[in-house]
Order: structure tokens, then sequence, then C-alpha cells
């Protein structure tokens, strides 16, 4: 663990975790790290890692711990959005702001730890449970099937860490009925830098994969 700062235009890893059990993996860029948050950049082409079902789908929702680890963690490339990423200090969620083909397309609250940094990026606990935001702030809870079938699996939460995962929902949600910061048109209209490559995974989440060909894809 590092509690070092990353620059601005640093590429970063930003990873879940279940148990020993890497489960995801996007690679991103640093648009800054102050004391306001770690902002990251997700364009669509970036390299991106994640548990697949037999039918290729992403896995979700596995009955125990060791089934991510029993099924293959696949290279593929983020597609259809760009991605803006906060990470609030402390905070046990992150807020994503979506792009289609430059236009704002709503937000997304991702329910998870806060975060821990690495040397070469961030790693949480994916809470399952998240909130799709319109962009005139109209919302809905997403994957609360998944979110309590996985509610008193060993290695989850139990009934009590639920309940406090859903009101760092509700407080999201309150932000988002007041129109408060992030959901109040700021960076709405952020634009990248056109001088940044696309993010690519290092060597060492790649090696995990075994379907190392999409690289090139």
């Amino acid at each position: 663990m590092t509690t070092t700062r990353f620059p601005p235009g640093q590429e970063i890893v930003r990873r879940y975790v279940r148990g020993p059990h890497l489960t995801w993996a996007q690679a991103t860029r640093v648009v800054a790290d102050d004391e306001s948050g770690l902002v990251l950049w997700l364009p669509e082409g970036a390299d991106f890692a994640y548990r697949i079902n037999p039918d290729g789908g992403a896995l979700r929702g596995a009955p125990t711990i060791e089934a991510y680890g029993a099924v293959p963690l696949a290279l593929r490339r983020w597609t259809d959005y760009d991605v803006l990423l906060l990470h609030p200090p402390g905070a046990a969620h992150s807020v994503w702001w979506f792009f289609s083909g430059g236009s704002f397309d709503g937000w997304y609250v991702n329910l998870e730890t806060p975060f821990v940094r690495r040397t070469d990026g961030i790693e949480v606990v994916d809470h399952h449970l998240d909130i799709v935001v319109e962009p005139d702030r109209t919302w809905r809870w997403k994957d609360e099937d998944d979110f309590a079938r996985c509610t008193g699996i060993a290695g989850f939460w139990d009934a009590e860490q639920a309940a406090e995962i859903r009101a760092e929902g509700q407080r999201a949600v309150a932000a988002i009925e007041a129109g408060r910061f992030p959901f109040d048109g700021t960076w709405c209209d952020v634009a990248p830098d056109p001088t940044w490559a696309r993010p690519q995974l290092p060597a060492a989440v790649v090696r995990l994969t075994d379907d190392q060909s999409a690289r090139a894809s």
C-alpha cells in the first residue's frame, strides 16, 4: 500500500478484488489527485479485464468467494462510453460520468469500499448495489438482486453491513435529488487531453488473463 498521490497523466489500474482474487481491472489515466478526490479518465478502447462465465458474460454474484477463482480473467477493451470517475476521499462509493460521442449521457454511483492505493493504481471491493442517474437527475437502483443474493454469504457482507451499504447509497441519492456536487453539472463538459494515448494494463495484469491475444484486437 502507498499514500503517494498520482501525478496527472499517469496511467494507473483500477482494481476490484474479491477475497484473494482479482475480479476486474480497468486501465485509466489520472486527471487529478488532491484533497477533493482521485479523478480518473477511462476512454473507450482502454484495456479492461474481468472474470467471465462460460457464456462469455461478466461474472456477478457468484455463490462463494472461491467461485471467482474458478473462472478465467479475460482481457478486453472498454466499449461504448468514455468515463470520468471520481473517488471522493474516504467515501464508500465512486461516481462515474458517462460520455457518448463526446456528449454527457448520465452518472453512475458505484457502491464499493473506500479505495486503497497501490504503487500502480487503486483497489476496491465492489458492493454490487449501484445507482443509475439520468442527466435530468432521475435515478434508480441497479443490481438489487445481486446485492440481496450475496448478503449473508461468507466473504461478502452480512445484514448489518448491507444496511450500511444501502445507507451510503441513500446519502448519494440525497445529493442527486438536491443537485449537489458532484451532481450539479460539474465536469459534464469535460474533455481529455488530446495527447493522451489509450491506457493499457501493465504486463503483470495481462499475464493473469487467459486471452492475451485480445490486446491486439
